[in-house]
């Protein structure tokens, strides 16, 4: 989802743990409902006791409420499932001490990194997919270690990229454009280590670092690719593919409306090299590693740490508009305003269940009504015999043995008193004017 760019105000960049806030030059300001839903998740997490210090900023709320289309309650669960996440896998012992000694070797076989940015200010991330050699590849590493590798890169991407990217842009950054070049990549390639390399990245993409992709161009695809995509998009969220532009060689002017040459590596078709650095995929190059934009986001980091709890919860107010001038006993409004819809909605589909199911059971009893009426109609038998009043009484017989049968069936069925009530004086009435039938 594309980054609001309008009537900036204030800036929010999240290191994993709190919001930080530029100056007024760098203007950015939130869309005031999405605010009011930030208020509100952080409110239902503040009422069921989770709402964290470090991972209750405003970008992390917003991207597990994009992440489930604002809906409340599935956005909680999935937080609280990220919450979890990370203290199963230990990702702040990750991105602090893991050290990923195998990088340059890992590289080498798999072609990848971080290079300057697009023509919005988002960090561009690139792939060279054709280029992997799996075999080596997993002689210089592992999975399990790659994953960590890649745990790490993301918290990075959140705590420097995007807060560098956004105070070099002057607006709110966000997401990534990534790049995959898939050139010489089909069925072949998809390998089942390979499939266990993807299937374990796209899982801890998709589910704990959402939307923080903002586009996606897959470059140099052929028709042994496409047969291939045709598999791997199955294992795509719809929000995911919405981003995704899958190319084949002239995919040049593409690239060229979000970034520069400047920004774009030769062999995409760009004019950069990072040649002192050993290639553009080896150069990480960006405003990520700007010694005064570093200087900030640590200086910023480090600030509050003792009180970062305290922190976060005078933040459960700060961006509600129409709380600002109200009490702190009105913080919970937008809360409870959507407790008494929920509430509203539940109490509205328990009256249509009970709706339908006595339908039903009317139906039923209509149903047996019917084939009552045309069990007890006369036959041209009764018509003959009518004269010597014996159909009259055989007639009314029947008359009688169906009535307890239909009770019989109506009790099985359970149907209303009124139901009941009503058959029973149908048959009162049948009884009484039987006569008629015969005359």
């Amino acid at each position: 989802m594309q980054e609001t760019e309008v009537s900036y105000r204030k800036i929010h960049i999240s290191d994993g743990g709190e919001d930080f806030m530029q100056p007024d030059s760098l203007n950015e300001e939130h869309n005031s409902s999405e605010e009011q839903m930030v208020e509100a998740f952080r409110n239902l997490l503040l009422l069921h006791g989770e709402l964290p210090a470090k991972h209750g900023d405003h970008n992390t709320l917003i991207r597990f409420l994009r992440m489930r289309d604002f809906d409340l309650e599935k956005s909680k669960d999935a937080f609280l499932n990220y919450l979890k996440w990370r203290v199963d896998s230990k990702v702040d012992m990750i991105s602090k001490r893991f050290k990923f000694e195998e990088y340059g070797e890992v590289k080498k076989h798999y072609p990848h990194g971080f290079h300057k940015v697009d023509k919005s200010g988002r960090p561009i991330y690139i792939e060279r997919i054709g280029m992997v050699d799996l075999n080596a590849f997993l002689k210089s590493t592992t999975i399990e270690r790659y994953v960590k590798y890649h745990i790490r890169e993301q918290e990075t991407t959140l705590s420097l990229r995007f807060p560098a990217c956004s105070i070099a842009s002057e607006k709110h950054v966000s997401s990534t454009t990534t790049i995959l070049d898939v050139s010489g990549v089909g069925m072949s390639n998809f390998s089942k280590p390979a499939r266990s390399l993807f299937m374990e990245i796209q899982k801890i993409d998709n589910n704990y670092y959402p939307e923080t992709l903002h586009r996606l161009f897959v470059v140099n695809a052929s028709s042994g690719f496409r047969m291939l995509w045709l598999a791997l998009k199955t294992f795509l969220d719809a929000r995911t593919l919405a981003k995704v532009q899958v190319l084949g060689p002239n995919y040049l002017g593409e690239l060229l409306e979000a970034i520069d040459p400047s920004n774009l590596p030769t062999f995409l078709g760009g004019n950069c090299t990072c040649s002192d650095h050993g290639g553009c995929l080896f150069s990480d190059e960006g405003p990520w590693n700007d010694p005064d934009i570093k200087a900030k986001i640590q200086e910023t980091s480090t600030i509050g740490d003792a009180d970062l709890e305290e922190q976060t919860l005078e933040k459960v107010s700060e961006y509600a508009p129409a709380n600002r001038k109200e009490d702190s006993g009105k913080n919970m409004i937008t809360l409870q305003k959507y407790a008494s819809m929920k509430a509203a909605v539940k109490e509205s589909q328990k009256r249509i269940q009970m709706l339908e199911m006595s339908l039903h059971e009317t139906k039923k009893a209509l149903n047996g009504l019917a084939e009552i009426i045309e069990a007890i109609k006369p036959n041209q038998t009764e018509k003959n015999y009518s004269k010597t009043g014996l159909a009259r009484k055989t007639y009314g017989d029947k008359c009688n043995h169906v009535w307890s049968q239909s009770v019989s069936h109506a009790t099985a069925r359970v149907i209303s008193a009124t139901q009941l009530h009503l058959l029973h004086l149908f048959f009162i009435f049948y009884q009484s004017n039987s006569t008629a039938l015969f005359d």
